[in-house]
């Protein structure tokens, strides 16, 4: 099991053969990357933070859930803090598993439970603004990095 809080650049290759099983009939790969606008504003760049250690923990919790949920032969979940530039990466999942269906259904799954679970804050920056986005209102500002108190 690959898991992976890093400010380098998310490599899907290292994740694909993170996850490799001869007993794997389906390799499934999600990628999240930045996109340029949300909610009607043209977003510049975004920044993510998080506490290393505690994301990383979280992270695989809620992968070693995932594989006894759909059966998945491995996991890899590996996202970035820093500054990341529209279209990088930020959130890289991969799962393998013995049939298509439940590759997807629970890759879907942990892509779902990372965004609700994980402490990692996103900001969104603008060419009129920022604004920290996801992170402080679901876990709480008592757990938000002190830059965001």
């Amino acid at each position: 099991m690959l898991i992976r809080v890093t400010s380098e650049v998310l490599r899907t290759e290292d994740a694909v053969a993170a996850v490799e099983s001869p007993a794997a009939g389906a390799i499934n790969v999600f990628l999240g990357v930045v996109r340029n606008n949300n909610l009607g504003r043209t977003v510049r760049f975004l920044e993510y933070d998080a506490y290393p250690a505690m994301a990383e923990k979280v992270m695989r919790d809620i992968a070693i859930e995932a594989q006894a949920r759909f059966e998945l032969e491995d996991c890899a979940v590996l996202h970035r803090t820093g500054r990341l530039e529209i279209g990088e990466t930020s959130l890289l999942i991969a799962v393998s598993c013995g049939h298509r269906a439940a590759s997807f259904e629970g890759g879907h799954w942990l892509v779902n439970e990372i965004k609700k679970r994980v402490p990692v804050w996103k900001k969104e920056v603008w060419d009129d603004g920022e604004a920290w986005i996801e992170g402080p209102e679901s876990l709480g500002i008592q757990q938000a990095p002190a830059s965001m108190r």
